[in-house]
């Protein structure tokens, strides 16, 4: 009888399973085409069930769910579908609808909400998984700078600077940068570190850049613009992908030489509550060589060189910044310096992993746990004020975060280690003292020019100088090599070069949209704090004596509201408050009101209001650094007196100054040190930004044209800036120069305007055009010493043609970019870049077969090489070949 019962249960059991399993097929096509789409999303709605199309648009998806349940199916660049299943066995032919325009794309930044980029209160660029196959430059970051608005500045192979709207430096601290929340900027130097701490370009889901300010949802830094980078999740996205990129790069300076970009991303879902994903990345080659040797004075060009100037300072020379004035009949006289390629071995490398642990309590969207953590390591190089070999650093990031469909609540940690990184100016400085003191040099060289050495030629600076130098470390030989690494590995910069940093930042912030709970407007709550834990052992900051603790944090709170018919009516109303250890706290409010005119709301016109402020850097309010052309000193209270220096001069006379010196008891460099400079400390910036834009579809005689475009006035205050003072320490006229950080207290603003056209001739080729004005007003003679380094040229046109399917398996893109010269500002040197011209392009090839797309493309095709900034290397040609497997 027993085993009658267990024979029925048995059989009742496994029938159970047998019928709880539920079969669905089908075929996903274009809608217009009638072509088969491959890798479209099929997932059960809200659950983390689901399959994707093959290459010929077939699926075949089993589950346990019994029916009735909702699928969706999606992909990029098309409408989602909802299916309803039934029955098991059912079989589902889908035909996808193609957006109208990229303007039907949903972005959730401008809002911390999900809305069509056509509705959008902002302005706002996204670039896509679609996008990046299609890119002609050699990553999907360089891609970035065919968007609208958006400029990239490269400061090496591997370490590029995004910027919008103006005031653009490598150090861009006016622009924020998130990586799947997090914000990805050096916490000791306050700026975005480009893609070294990024992502793997098989694992970008989206990238959205809002130009303008944003800090009433994004608080401090959030001032010029904000990206934010957001990778595939392991439930949506999920098996092995790999991708191989290897080419030259090619450059008068350098030569050709070859490089190489290898990445592979590894995701599954071990059922719908628990998956995750794992990416490794490495990228090697040659950076651009920095071969300026022009001379300069005080920042600026000047003509001379080494042979015609005693006292030359090169561009990329470094160490000839020790002068002395000996007046009379010598002048002033600069030591020999070395070249940027003697003292950097210009080897680029970059390795990236990430990974993450997803968990889904209830098997759907309404809790997910991750835990994500990010590695980056590397050589690069960094331009600030002066030029960094930044060597075998290593970044990392750890991230626990709990989210659901209204909310989220996270908080990270970011590391760093500068490795073996060094500062080339001292570098140079200090090998140049290992085998004479500047003392005995200039005192030789004097000796010699005034005819006291015997069989030297008298009054002759170049006898003087090969006298003086003639004992002189050569680069190549082991000699200087010693030099050289007991140098670098010296963080004392007074004898070495080694630029020592673990500073540390630690982040939380949390989020909670009221749209289930409140009907008649959604509004969300939201808030932040941060501490920066500075720990430069005396090599950058004034924490000689330990870490400088230093906090922030903000609160805010949104309001979106739709009226009239439709809901053609959208206001976004939102207020946050930010206070910081050192300064007051300020509020930064933001309105905004969208209308959707036309049947079919594809005319949006929009206005709006938004103010944004930027807290002084770390580096503004604690940086205590003698870079040798100047002493930069933070203007924090607390960091007046912790800054000191002793030193001699040429008649061994010792003196003492110290920070508050610089801020108190200095002088203007324009009135020649008869001026006392009455320099203020450094308080935030703020900036009141106006800005109109329309998003539409004209439709003359039904082609298709998306039209995006904007105009935007910015009015700024207290603009945070560096100045130079001069502060005497004898009665001798001598004096030293400072570089504090204070506020301008001129009137500064900013305006510009850009448009976007893009559209599909001839049976599906793609052509986009836009163009971006930009404007920067200012009154110099308010304030003399005042550099505003707004980097930007007035105008940009930017070209894209292409098609992804122009045969069958085949499609090609070129870009071609355009902009006229500027005038670049910076610490290192200021000059004027020229007008430029750049064309990339590419073609790729599918094979179904083997899941593949193989790529081949070059970018700044006509050869013509261009410099970002004053400096840097430059810029030449780079052409490559890649293979993408399952991506």
């Amino acid at each position: 009888m027993k085993k009658k019962i267990m024979l029925t249960g048995f059989m009742l059991l496994s029938s159970f399973f047998i019928f709880s399993q539920t079969t669905i097929s089908g075929t996903v096509t274009d809608a217009s085409q009638g072509d088969p789409l491959p890798n479209v999303n099929i997932k059960i709605s809200r659950k983390a069930v689901g399959t994707t199309t093959d290459f010929n648009g077939k699926f075949n998806l089993e589950v346990t769910e019994t029916p009735p349940f909702t699928l969706e199916i999606s992909s990029l660049g098309y409408h989602m579908q909802t299916v309803e299943v039934t029955k098991n066995n059912q079989t589902i032919n889908v035909a996808l609808k193609e957006n109208e325009t990229s303007l039907d794309e949903v972005v959730v930044s401008a809002s911390r909400t999900p809305e069509r980029i056509m509705e959008s209160p902002v302005t706002i660029e996204r670039f896509d998984s679609r996008a990046i196959k299609n890119t002609s430059s050699a990553s999907f970051y360089d891609g970035l700078e065919n968007l609208k608005g958006v400029d990239i500045n490269t400061n090496s192979l591997t370490f590029k600077s995004v910027n919008t709207r103006g005031f653009a430096t490598f150090a861009n601290t006016r622009f924020m940068q998130l990586v799947d929340g997090m914000d990805n900027s050096s916490p000791a130097l306050n700026f975005p570190l480009g893609n070294l701490l990024g992502m793997s370009e098989l694992d970008v889901k989206t990238v959205e850049i809002l130009p303008g300010a944003s800090s009433a949802l994004y608080g401090a830094n959030a001032f010029n613009g904000i990206m934010f980078m957001t990778s595939k999740s392991p439930f949506d996205d999920q098996g092995i992908s790999f991708v191989y990129k290897q080419g030259i790069t090619s450059q008068d300076a350098a030569g050709n030489n070859n490089f190489y970009d290898v990445g592979i991303r590894m995701a599954y879902a071990f059922s719908d509550k628990f998956a995750g994903k794992a990416t490794l990345s490495y990228l090697e080659g040659t950076e651009w060589y920095a071969t300026d040797y022009r001379n300069t004075l005080n920042g600026k060009y000047i003509p001379g060189d080494r042979d015609s100037d005693p006292n030359y300072n090169g561009v990329n020379i470094y160490g000839d910044v020790a002068s002395y004035n000996f007046g009379g009949a010598i002048g002033k006289v600069s030591r020999t310096g070395y070249r940027d390629i003697d003292l950097i071995d210009n080897k680029a490398k970059s390795m990236k992993f990430g990974g993450s642990l997803n968990y889904r309590p209830f098997g759907d969207d309404r809790l997910e746990i991750i835990w994500n953590s990010k590695f980056g390591a590397g050589n690069t190089i960094y331009q600030g004020g002066q030029k960094y070999s930044i060597k075998n650093f290593f970044m990392e990031q750890h991230k626990l975060e709990f989210k659901g469909k209204n909310f989220f609540v996270r908080g990270y940690y970011t590391g760093e280690d500068a490795g073996d990184s060094y500062n080339s100016l001292f570098a140079a400085l200090n090998i140049n003292r290992e085998w004479s003191s500047d003392q005995n040099w200039f005192q030789e060289y004097a000796a010699a020019y005034f005819g006291a050495v015997p069989g030297v030629v008298a009054s002759s600076h170049q006898a003087a100088r090969a006298f003086a130098d003639r004992n002189r470390l050569v680069p190549g030989t082991s000699e200087f090599q010693s030099a050289f690494d007991k140098v670098t590995s010296d963080p004392n910069l007074i004898t070495g070069a080694k630029f020592r940093d673990n500073t540390s930042l630690y982040h939380a912030d949390a989020n909670y949209n009221f749209r289930d709970i409140i009907n008649w407007a959604e509004i969300q709550i939201g808030g932040s704090y941060r501490q920066y834990s500075l720990n430069s052992y005396g090599n950058i900051f004034t924490d000689t004596d330990g870490p400088i603790n230093y906090d922030e944090y903000g609160v805010y709170t949104q309001l979106q509201k739709k009226f009239l018919e439709d809901d053609r009516l959208k206001l976004t109303a939102s207020i946050r408050y930010d206070k910081a250890k050192n300064f007051d706290g300020d509020f930064s409010p933001r309105i905004s009101l969208a209308y959707a005119a036309g049947e079919t709301k594809n005319n949006n016109f929009r206005v709006s209001y938004q103010t944004g402020f930027r807290n002084p850097t770390t580096q503004d309010q604690y940086i205590g650094l003698d870079v040798g052309a100047s002493i930069l000193v933070g203007s924090a209270p607390d960091n007046l007196d912790r800054y000191s220096t002793t030193f001699q001069d040429v008649n061994g006379n010792t003196y003492t100054l110290t920070g508050r010196d610089a801020y108190e008891n200095s002088y203007t460099v324009s009135s020649g040190g008869t001026e006392k400079a009455n320099v203020k400390l450094v308080k935030p910036e703020k900036v009141s930004a106006y800005e109109i834009g329309y998003r539409g579809l004209i439709d003359p005689d039904k082609s298709k044209i998306s039209v995006d475009l904007s105009a935007y006035y910015n009015d700024y205050k207290d603009f945070i800036s560096q100045k130079n003072v001069i502060v005497p320490y004898n009665t001798n006229g001598d004096y030293k120069v400072f570089t504090v950080y204070t506020n301008s207290a001129a009137a500064i603003s900013s305006y510009g305007a850009s448009v976007g056209l893009s559209t599909k001739i001839f049976n599906g080729f793609n052509v986009g055009l836009n163009y971006t004005f930009a404007k920067f007003d200012f009154d110099q003679s308010t304030d003399p010493d005042f550099e505003a380094g707004f980097n930007t040229p007035e105008h940009k046109v930017k070209l894209q043609f292409g098609h992804p399917n122009v045969f069958k398996n085949f499609g090609f893109n070129v870009n071609l970019r355009w902009q006229d010269e500027f005038f670049w500002e910076s610490t290192f040197v200021d000059g004027t870049i020229e007008k430029r011209t750049v064309l990339d392009a590419q073609i790729n090839y599918n094979v179904p077969s083997i899941k593949s797309v193989f790529k081949l493309g070059g970018a700044n095709l006509t050869g013509q090489e261009y410099y970002s900034a004053p400096g840097v290397g430059a810029v030449g040609s780079q052409y490559f070949i890649s293979w993408t497997i399952n991506n």
